[in-house]
């Protein structure tokens, strides 16, 4: 007979990356008992290869930059299909989420005078992301998965949660198989959170670790959960696909951000070819060095290498089904 390992929290957070760590931190500051559920080993979340920083208005490099910028920035980004609520809350929170990093331990790059250093990125109109070199995620990871332990969170490592448990039509805990051991536990919570990421992993090449199968989705649909924009898959522009050993591994936006330009099989910048009229309504010279964004008398030049990660991805693929050089 199967051994069923039982365990009682207030709040079980299945997902340790980034927003599970976040999650359960916040949950046990209000005082509750938290368990947190890690398909692998504590600190081997996906979130790690989240290399070139994280998105703040901190107005650190270009004093012009504020959450408004941000903001508009995102809702552009999105085609304008975005959430407009969680877009503003975004761009109003995200400066004092890094700045409580910061006082948590992470170790960010700094300008001369001693302020988080921020870089260019992708689809954002002034230097924005604060980042650690190009580990932004392993510090940030680092530096959570160090609150968590210190706050005394339960944590369950190498669990794969099968399904979750119901009762009268209300979620209270989850049922997993511990691989290591391998027997099951039965988890019972007042309150489950989902943190599971993505799933990366239904395609062929991808950055993505292992873990990104989708098993979140999977478990809140099977308990009766509506899922919602499922065609809303982010691919990133640039990665690895030469010699096989490397293929999919990431090469961070950073690169970009720092100058780095993309080239057809002709040695030419393609990107120049397709950029959109909203951002070409506001370019004053379409020069090869870039368009340039005006505002009142300032402006700032952007190379179009770093228009938004959809646009840059689909200008990619374009280019590789016109077929290799002759």
């Amino acid at each position: 007979m199967a051994t069923v390992n039982t365990h009682e929290h207030d709040v079980l957070v299945i997902g340790a990356g980034g927003a599970g760590l976040r999650a359960a931190i916040e949950a046990s500051a209000a005082g509750v008992k938290v368990g947190l559920v890690c398909k692998s080993l504590l600190g081997k979340a996906h979130t790690v290869m989240a290399e070139g920083g994280i998105a703040a208005a901190l107005a650190n490099v270009d004093e012009r930059d504020d959450w408004r910028v941000h903001f508009s920035d995102t809702m552009r980004g999105g085609q304008y299909v975005n959430n407009w609520r969680m877009a503003e809350l975004h761009a109003k929170e995200a400066p004092a989420r890094v700045r409580e990093l910061e006082a948590w331990g992470a170790v960010f790059d700094r300008t001369p005078d001693g302020r988080i250093l921020q870089r260019n990125f992708g689809g954002h109109k002034y230097p924005r992301l604060a980042h650690v070199g190009d580990r932004t995620g392993l510090e940030l990871i680092r530096t959570l998965q160090d609150r968590a332990i210190h706050q005394g969170i339960d944590v369950h490592m190498e669990c794969t949660v099968v399904s979750l448990l119901k009762d009268d039509g209300r979620v209270v805990g989850a049922f997993a198989f511990d691989r290591e051991r391998g027997r099951f536990r039965l988890f019972e919570a007042r309150a489950v959170v989902l943190a599971t990421g993505g799933l990366g992993r239904a395609f062929r090449i991808t950055s993505n670790s292992w873990e990104y199968t989708g098993d979140g989705h999977s478990l809140a649909y099977q308990a009766g959960a509506e899922l919602l924009d499922m065609e809303f898959v982010q691919f990133h522009p640039t990665g690895m696909v030469w010699p096989p050993s490397v293929q999919g591994i990431l090469v961070t936006e950073g690169v970009r951000g720092e100058g780095g330009i993309l080239l057809n099989k002709d040695g030419r910048r393609f990107m120049f070819d397709d950029i959109p009229e909203n951002y070409r309504a506001q370019t004053a010279d379409n020069e090869e060095e870039g368009w340039r964004y005006t505002q009142g008398d300032k402006s700032a030049r952007r190379p179009p290498e770093l228009l938004t990660r959809d646009h840059v991805s689909r200008c990619i693929v374009r280019e590789l089904k016109q077929g290799p050089a002759p």
